[in-house]
């Protein structure tokens, strides 16, 4: 008995040791994953949303699709909008998004139930979108035609040549797909985590509208899509016609 107290009493110090244990409510891991939460919702999302609405005018020809540049790109103090809501979020979630998944662990392969196949594709959807957002926004925002320098005109021609390249199309498809599902889930997953969705039946409810979201999303980016690639090169400023 002696012998067994004394083992016990060992394993009670070496866990005082240790880390405290994180309770609800508690520690920066805590606000950190709330704030990255909510960072995918607003402003990410809801500038995603305007993102795929905005580039939908494409399918109205090279002038609509140049006019909503021009709107966008003139807008009171954009360079300070776009690092507050749009460039420094991004950096926070995506970043942070990625150390949440490399200190996670896929189990899909033990336990191959639809929560862990939906967590993994969670992340690996995360690591596609902000690699393709990556490449956006350095593409149209930081090379060639300088949009917010004037460059609103030629808008519609580099994404147009940029779609000349069937590879360019794919990468653009996927990331289009990856983070409208991304976007979706997310959204149930801020929902249920801060008590909008209460229990197992309004969860599910939800689920029904998040994933008909994400449907609705991959279409309006298909159609953006279609929108340059429907356009004849007659139509296109600054192509060479024969």
């Amino acid at each position: 008995m002696a012998s067994s107290a004394s083992s016990i009493e060992t394993s009670a110090a070496r866990v005082r040791q240790g880390v405290a244990p994180l309770r609800a409510g508690q520690g920066y891991s805590f606000l950190l994953r709330r704030l990255h939460s909510l960072s995918g919702i607003v402003p990410i999302g809801a500038f995603l949303v305007e993102h795929f609405i905005s580039n939908a005018e494409s399918a109205n020809g090279v002038q609509a699709y140049n006019d909503q540049v021009k709107f966008l790109t003139s807008l009171p103090f954009v360079h300070v909008l776009e690092w507050v809501f749009i460039f420094i979020p991004l950096l926070y979630h995506g970043l942070y998004g990625i150390y949440i998944w490399y200190r996670g662990d896929s189990n899909v392969k033990e336990y191959p139930w639809s929560g862990n196949w939906l967590y993994f594709a969670q992340r690996w959807t995360g690591i596609i979108a902000f690699i393709y957002i990556a490449y956006h926004v350095i593409d149209m925002r930081f090379t060639g035609v300088h949009l917010m320098g004037g460059g609103y005109n030629a808008a519609f021609s580099k994404v147009w040549f940029d779609f000349q390249n069937p590879w360019t199309v794919t990468f653009y498809a996927i990331g289009i797909v990856a983070a409208s599902w991304h976007f979706a889930y997310g959204l149930w997953l801020f929902a249920a985590k801060w008590g909008l969705t209460v229990g197992n039946n309004a969860r599910r409810k939800f689920g029904y509208v998040c994933f008909a979201l994400a449907l609705l999303l991959v279409g309006i980016g298909c159609w953006s899509v279609s929108g340059f690639l429907r356009t004849p090169a007659q139509q296109v400023p600054w192509v060479e016609h024969d």
